[in-house]
C-alpha cells in the first residue's frame, strides 16, 4: 500500500503522525512511505532519517495525497485539506467529528474512509489510541493552569502549591479518565488541593486505589456536587469524554458565573466540542479568552507543545493499526479486529459511527452493512 504522511498544518501542530523507525517496519513490509519534506522538522526529525529509513521525500502535501492511498495524521484535515478527499482514500487520524461542525458532512460527500484515533475502543471500554496524548494533555492542562493562575497570565496571583503557611490552590477536575488521572497526579505533586468527580464511583476507586500522595477529595459527580467544587476552585479541569459524542456541558454557565474573579478553566475536552459550556475552541497561537470574569484555556491541539514526546507516543500506539490497515485493507483489518472497526466513522462516503451520527444529525448505517 501507498502510506502518505504529509506535514500537519493546525496551528502550532508540531507532531508527527509516524517516526522513521515506524516508517522503516513499514517499508521493510513492502509498503511505499511518502513523507512530506519538512513534515517531521518540529519533532525533531530531519527529512534525511525519513530517507534513510526507505521513505520517498515529497515537495508539497498535494504530491503526498494525490499519490496516498491511506494517510497517517495527527489531526483531522483542516479546511485548505479536505480539497485532497476523494474515494477510494483512507485517512487515519485524530478526527473529533462530533466536535469539528462539518467535518463529518465533508467527509462524506468525497466519499474517502475516515478511521479516528480516539473511536478505537478495546473489550475492556478503554481507547489505546486516545491515551498517550490524554496522558500528556493531563499533564500539560495543569501546567498551563499554574501559569494562567499567575496575576500577569490574568489569572488571580496564587501559586498552585502554596508554601507553608499558605494556602495551596484548589484543583476541580471534572471526569477520571486518564486525562483526570494524569491532572490529579501532577497537580498533586505540585501541592495542590484536588477534588476529583465522576459519575462513575468505580473511576474514583480506581484512582483511590493507586495510592497517589498529597491532598485528594473524590466526589461522585451529581450537579450539585460539581456547581460546589467549580465554585470553590481556583483552577477547574474539564476531563470528559465519552467515545465518539459530542462532550455533554456538564459545567454550565451558571456554575461557571458563580466561579471566583480571574480564576481559570482548562477544557480538555474542547476536541469534542468542549465540557464546559462557556468553552471554545483556541489555538496555541491565542489560548485564552475570559468569560463571565474567568480565564479559558481551550487549546484543541494541546500535546502538539511536546511533539519530541508525543510524535514517539502516537507512533508506538498506532503502528500495529498502521500495519494491518496497509496490509489487509480496511474491510479485512475491521473484520478480524472490532477495535479497529470501532474506529471506522465513515466508509467509502457512509458515516458508520452511531455516536459521532447521534452528535452531528446524520443518520448511521452498521459498519458491516456499508462493507457488504
Amino acid at each position: 500500500m501507498i502510506i502518505g504522511l504529509p506535514k500537519e498544518t493546525k496551528d502550532n501542530e508540531y507532531r508527527v503522525a509516524m517516526t522513521p523507525a515506524g516508517v522503516g517496519q513499514l517499508t521493510a513490509a513492502g509498503h511505499k512511505i511518502i513523507v512530506q519534506a519538512g513534515a517531521g522538522e518540529g519533532s525533531g526529525i530531519s527529512d534525511g532519517a525519513y530517507r534513510a529509513a526507505g521513505a520517498v521525500l515529497a515537495s508539497s502535501p498535494e504530491e503526498v495525497w494525490s499519490q496516498a492511498e491511506l494517510i497517517v495524521k495527527v489531526k483531522e484535515p483542516i479546511q485548505s485539506e479536505c480539497r485532497f478527499l476523494r474515494p477510494g482514500l483512507t485517512v487515519f487520524t485524530y478526527l473529533h467529528l462530533a466536535g469539528v461542525p462539518g467535518l463529518a458532512g465533508q467527509m462524506v460527500k468525497s466519499g474517502a474512509t475516515a478511521i479516528a484515533y480516539e473511536t478505537v475502543e478495546l473489550a475492556n471500554g478503554t481507547f489505546p489510541l486516545l491515551a498517550p496524548m490524554s496522558e500528556i494533555a493531563g499533564r500539560l492542562a495543569i501546567l498551563a493552569g499554574a501559569h494562567y493562575l499567575q496575576r500577569a497570565a490574568g489569572g488571580p496571583g496564587k501559586l498552585i502549591g502554596g508554601i507553608p503557611g499558605v494556602p495551596a490552590a484548589k484543583v476541580a477536575i471534572i471526569g477520571a479518565g486518564v486525562v483526570g488521572h494524569n491532572a490529579a497526579r501532577l497537580a498533586m505533586a505540585c501541592g495542590a488541593s484536588v477534588t476529583l468527580l465522576d459519575r462513575n464511583t468505580e473511576k474514583l476507586r480506581q484512582f483511590v486505589a493507586y495510592g497517589y500522595p498529597g491532598s485528594e477529595q473524590t466526589l461522585a459527580a451529581t450537579t450539585a456536587a460539581m456547581a460546589d467544587a467549580v465554585a470553590s476552585a481556583d483552577l477547574v479541569i474539564g476531563a470528559v469524554y465519552v467515545g465518539g459524542m459530542k462532550a455533554a456541558h456538564v459545567v454550565t454557565r451558571e456554575m461557571v458565573r458563580a466561579m471566583k474573579p480571574r480564576s481559570v478553566i482548562v477544557d480538555v475536552s474542547i476536541d469534542q466540542g468542549g465540557c464546559v459550556e462557556t468553552s471554545h475552541p483556541t489555538t496555541y497561537s491565542d489560548p485564552v479568552f475570559t468569560e463571565e470574569g474567568v480565564v479559558h484555556y481551550c487549546v484543541a491541539n494541546m500535546p502538539g507543545a511536546v511533539p519530541q514526546t508525543a510524535t514517539l507516543a502516537l507512533t508506538n500506539a498506532t503502528l500495529p493499526y498502521v500495519a494491518a490497515i496497509a496490509s489487509k485493507g480496511v474491510a479485512a483489518a475491521a473484520r478480524d479486529d472490532s477495535s479497529l472497526a470501532s474506529g471506522v466513522n465513515v466508509y467509502r462516503g457512509t458515516l458508520v459511527s452511531e455516536a459521532v451520527g447521534r452528535s452531528v444529525g446524520i443518520t448511521a448505517t452498521p459498519l458491516a452493512l456499508a462493507m457488504n
